[in-house]
């Protein structure tokens, strides 16, 4: 369309909701609706949020919108009046700290850790390994699971002291079978 933004024409077509006419005024009036939005807001995520609802209630309420009139003002006044509510909702949404969030949330990221640390957790997982089943299972539900000696005699139907002999063994097996990890720590 090679009408001007302010022409009366395009600003009458723009009032009786031609889709020709509302895409000219968006087309000029978008950055300048834009520019409003991010003085207000300071984000540009939500500055173009601003300035799509300002088009969209500029086209829902074009109908009342008087042509003998500049649309300038009016459509900055609809941007002002968008991104002053859109600041207060952001406002009234709780933040909480990352610290607060639950690890297993899948919206986190976790960086992955340092080819070092992979290296270490595989040394452990082979040593783990090599350990006999019966001091192997002992150490998983111990380390893995999280259970005590008495959670641990309970499940296995072993007695206490059979528990504990076999984890002191297994510790002092991967004790022995780890050394380099702690001779090359600082």
């Amino acid at each position: 369309m090679s009408q001007r933004a302010d022409e009366p024409s395009l600003v009458s077509a723009f009032v009786a909701g031609d889709e020709l006419a509302v895409r000219s005024v968006y087309g000029a009036y978008s950055g300048l609706v834009m520019s409003v939005a991010m003085r207000v807001l300071g984000d540009r995520g939500l500055a173009e949020e601003a300035t799509q609802h300002t088009f969209v209630q500029a086209w829902r309420n074009a109908r009342s919108f008087d042509p003998e009139r500049e649309l300038a003002p009016w459509l900055v006044t609809i941007a002002r009046r968008a991104a002053i509510d859109i600041q207060r909702r952001e406002a009234r949404r709780p933040a909480d700290a990352l610290d607060d969030a639950d690890p297993g949330d899948g919206a986190l990221v976790a960086l992955p850790p340092s080819a070092e640390a992979m290296w270490e957790a595989a040394q452990v997982r082979l040593a783990v390994d090599a350990l006999p089943p019966d001091e192997r299972s002992i150490v998983r539900l111990q380390h893995v699971d999280g259970f005590t000696h008495s959670q641990i005699a309970e499940q296995l139907g072993v007695p206490l002291g059979t528990v504990k002999s076999r984890s002191y063994r297994a510790h002092r097996a991967l004790a022995a079978s780890l050394a380099h990890l702690r001779e090359e720590a600082p």
